[in-house]
């Protein structure tokens, strides 16, 4: 038997869950999201774009495979999306106390409480997903040890909390790319690597005017692309230009807010492995890994912007491009990690881009 401490998901409605404590045993609280995908648990955990989020997985069964080792490639960790866990927490249903997995190093519970994280299993995830498909993403705590304030994470700047601090330099490929870091996932380093790229990895706010490059590359991140503005600014100077722009998810997003569209909040976000996309004039469709809680409003792109790819569930905007320039943006992820790779082609067109224009 395992000695558990209980614990209590509240949400701000004052709709209560009870079940058990199997992470950090300490009380936090934040945004309330829910992501169905059934595997890659280690990737979406250490996803920057889930910072200051508590995340509910759909999928019951969790834990069974434990989590992997921290080797190192390329400078990064090769198993994992960044260098620590960063959700604020994690809500799931059955929690699997044993593991078995031939990479496996470690419980999920263990890793939990090596980064101060909570967990909290034995909650009822489809009353509780269903609540918040109906009402929406909502603010709630986990209240383990002591009482504490709800808190919203959109309201702060979370991409300065996760963005790197410092320029650095991976891979000594031919194609030179300025990666703006706005909560990078490994995986998309890993495929410009993987292509023969040189990685210029530079904070969010970082003034890269005066840097050598061939492509500007602009990343998924947590939180309200509107408080991005030095980004913005940044990217408005760029587009005056013609190197090549390619950005994904809160990249798409600031990509769309410097050529003079708007962005809004989602309901409750798209998050998960399937999430079916369209491209604009065609029959060609693509399943994509998604993780974002806001959108571009594709009514108010530009008369020299024009619509890439849309969501065929909801008709959200999923794409935009330049009518006449080598910019263009996606709001999924194609370079998956985890989820599928049907758009990891995205990847050669950028270098395309590059390559047509040398």
């Amino acid at each position: 038997m395992h000695d558990l401490l209980t614990a209590k998901l509240i949400l701000e409605d004052g709709t209560s869950f009870e079940g058990y404590s199997f992470g950090y045993d300490h009380s936090i609280a934040g945004e309330v999201v829910f992501n169905t995908s059934m595997t890659g648990y280690p990737e979406s955990l250490t996803d920057p774009s889930y910072k200051g989020q508590l995340l509910v997985l759909t999928y019951p069964l969790v834990g069974n495979y434990g989590v992997p080792g921290i080797e190192k490639e390329d400078e990064m960790l090769k198993f994992f999306e960044s260098e620590k866990v960063q959700v604020s927490a994690l809500i799931i249903s059955d929690y699997s106390f044993k593991y078995n997995h031939w990479n496996a190093e470690k419980s999920l519970g263990d890793w939990l409480k090596e980064n101060k994280v909570p967990g909290i299993f034995g909650i009822d995830t489809r009353a509780l997903t269903k609540l918040i498909r109906e009402k929406g993403s909502m603010l709630g705590k986990i209240v383990i040890d002591e009482d504490c304030d709800l808190y919203d994470p959109n309201l702060d700047n979370l991409v300065e909390q996760v963005s790197i601090k410092e320029k650095q330099v991976y891979g000594n490929g031919k194609h030179k790319i300025l990666l703006v870091d706005c909560g990078v996932k490994n995986n998309i380093i890993r495929y410009f690597i993987q292509k023969d790229c040189t990685v210029i990895r530079v904070p969010w706010d970082y003034d890269y005017s005066k840097e050598e490059f061939d492509g500007l590359f602009i990343s998924n991140g947590p939180g309200n692309p509107e408080l991005c503005t030095t980004t913005i600014e940044n990217l408005q100077e760029s587009i005056k230009g013609s190197k090549p722009i390619f950005g994904i998810c809160l990249g798409h997003q600031l990509l769309a807010l410097a050529s003079g569209a708007k962005t809004y909040k989602l309901k409750y976000g798209h998050r998960s492995h399937n999430q079916p996309v369209l491209l604009n004039n065609s029959k060609h469709g693509y399943i994509t890994s998604q993780n974002h809680g806001f959108a571009v409003d594709g009514i108010t792109l530009k008369a020299d912007w024009e619509e890439l790819y849309h969501n065929i569930n909801d008709n959200t905007n999923e794409g935009i491009k330049h009518i006449n320039k080598p910019f263009f943006s996606v709001q999924f992820h194609p370079e998956a990690s985890s989820g599928p790779t049907d758009t990891d082609f995205l990847f050669d067109e950028f270098l395309q881009m590059i390559d047509n224009r040398r």
